[in-house]
């Protein structure tokens, strides 16, 4: 076997350190920012609040860069990528917010509601309940996701349980206290499956024939009945049609997600969503801007960079502490100067980017009808705005627009496209609205097949297949024509 040396020339593309903090402070809502700029000014001596001040590094400190791959990177490369040039930089303060009254921007229906969580903790404070117990009820209850269901197997508590809270804790035991759970308000809380949520709902009800009958048949004939067997059920227990039908009645009258009895914590989120940007229709024009009224202006420390300024013109006759302290404060300068800048950088993404969504969805702006609302994707946005899809993607993700009407998040934009016999795009949107007032009006004891609501939006002019409606029908949580059958 021969060796041979070959030399290839590769391509690669490092993030420079400014670039790496705008992609992560990309993702963060203004809430979220807010957080992480109250954390930095904690951990940096060299950052603090005040008009920017513009301080410009002595060229003698060279060579007391902190980090060799960084200090290759000039600022020219820095800026390249996804992100705006310096040049494009914001020249306004980040805490511009015109001369709007700031109490505006929280008018968004804040809850004083309880969540479930909440609700269920105040609940078990008042059972007599052990220390040890109470800590079981209390971790469990921190499992139980926003419909009140515990999807969680209790052998997996029983293991995060040793391990993170030193508790050996036996399955037997984390039966008994969810037990206790499930006998808290609303019924059904603390259910491992639809079927033992709806039991222990009927269990709490007063007892009637019906009510009985009820509990025989989701616990011995569930599926069945999920699947509307009801004459097969009916032939097995001899139940007459009649009483059939109340059982019916009974088992439709319960709640499948308990959680929402109660404001769960995920509608106090909703409700309490403070917005990143704010839409606002003034003389039949729209008008758009950065809900920064909490993050404040941002500049480097003058006394620090005035000590580093120092410590630069007497480095010859420096000790190798006094040059370890420069390095440190090189390192802490630098790192300032790349949050500012990667805070503007941030505002200038989201505002460049929410620019083009409502140029896109003007028509809805305008009149916050629904169905203006035109096909959009990651792709239309991010050709507007010369950012890359990933950019797109993170401001979307998590960010939610105020307008007069509401709060929004920036995912409801965005649908697919489609088109009619005319092959103009429509939104799936507006295929998924016609779709459901199709079914609202269908005869219940003779629901529309996938195939006749192919056929209907076919008729109206949606060029549209089977498949494709069958998806957009799950995506709109409604069963199949049999499971909605009633008789």
């Amino acid at each position: 076997m021969s060796l041979r040396q070959e030399q290839q020339l590769k391509q690669t593309q490092k993030l420079s350190p400014l670039q790496m903090q705008v992609i992560k402070l990309v993702e963060l809502t203004s809430v979220e920012l807010e957080d992480k700029i109250k954390q930095e000014i904690e951990d940096n001596p060299a950052l603090e609040i005040g008009a920017t001040d513009s301080w410009e590094g002595s060229d003698e400190d060279e060579g007391f860069a902190d980090d060799p791959a960084a200090d290759s990177v000039t600022q020219e490369e820095m800026m390249k990528g996804d992100y705006m040039s310096e040049d494009d930089l914001p020249d306004y303060p980040l805490n511009a917010v015109s001369d709007r009254n700031p109490v505006q921007y929280f008018e968004t229906n804040f809850s004083d509601e309880k969540s479930l969580n909440e609700s269920l903790l105040e609940q078990i404070g008042l059972r007599k309940l052990d220390p040890t117990k109470k800590k079981i009820a209390e971790y469990i209850i921190g499992n139980l996701d926003e419909n009140g269901y515990l999807q969680r197997d209790l052998h997996s508590i029983s293991n995060d349980l040793l391990f993170q809270q030193g508790m050996d804790i036996p399955v037997s035991e984390l039966q008994d206290t969810l037990l206790v759970i499930q006998e808290l308000d609303p019924a059904g809380v603390g259910a491992r499956s639809l079927q033992e949520c709806l039991v222990l709902q009927l269990k709490r009800r007063q007892a009637s024939a019906a009510n009985k009958l009820a509990i025989k048949i989701l616990s011995d004939y569930f599926e069945e009945f999920s699947k509307k067997h009801y004459e097969k059920i009916s032939r097995q227990l001899n139940i007459e049609r009649d009483d059939m039908r109340e059982v019916i009645a009974e088992i439709v009258s319960l709640n499948p997600k308990p959680g929402n009895a109660v404001g769960n914590s995920m509608d106090v989120v909703r409700n309490n969503i403070t917005p990143d940007f704010i839409v606002e229709i003034e003389n039949g024009e729209i008008n758009m801007w950065l809900n920064n009224y909490n993050i404040p202006e941002l500049k480097v420390n003058r006394d620090f960079s005035e000590m580093m300024q120092g410590y630069s013109k007497n480095k010859d006759s420096m000790s190798a502490a006094d040059k370890q302290a420069m390095l440190f404060m090189k390192q802490k300068l630098d790192s300032a100067k790349w949050f500012i800048d990667a805070v503007k950088q941030r505002q200038n993404t989201l505002l460049k980017t929410m620019n083009a969504i409502i140029a896109i969805q003007y028509d809805f702006f305008l009149t916050e009808d629904e169905t203006m609302l035109k096909p959009m994707i990651l792709k239309d946005v991010a050709e507007k705005t010369g950012f890359h899809l990933t950019t797109i993607s993170r401001v979307s993700s998590s960010k939610y627009v105020q307008t007069g009407a509401g709060v929004y998040p920036l995912k409801f934009f965005f649908s697919e496209a489609m088109q009619n016999d005319a092959g103009e795009d429509v939104s799936s949107r507006e295929i998924k609205f016609i779709l459901k007032e199709g079914i609202d009006a269908e005869d219940s004891s003779k629901p529309l097949t996938d195939d006749q609501l192919t056929r209907i939006l076919n008729d109206k002019g949606y060029v549209i297949a089977r498949r494709t409606v069958a998806k957009y029908r799950e995506q709109l949580n409604i069963p199949v024509a049999r499971l909605r059958k009633k008789i």
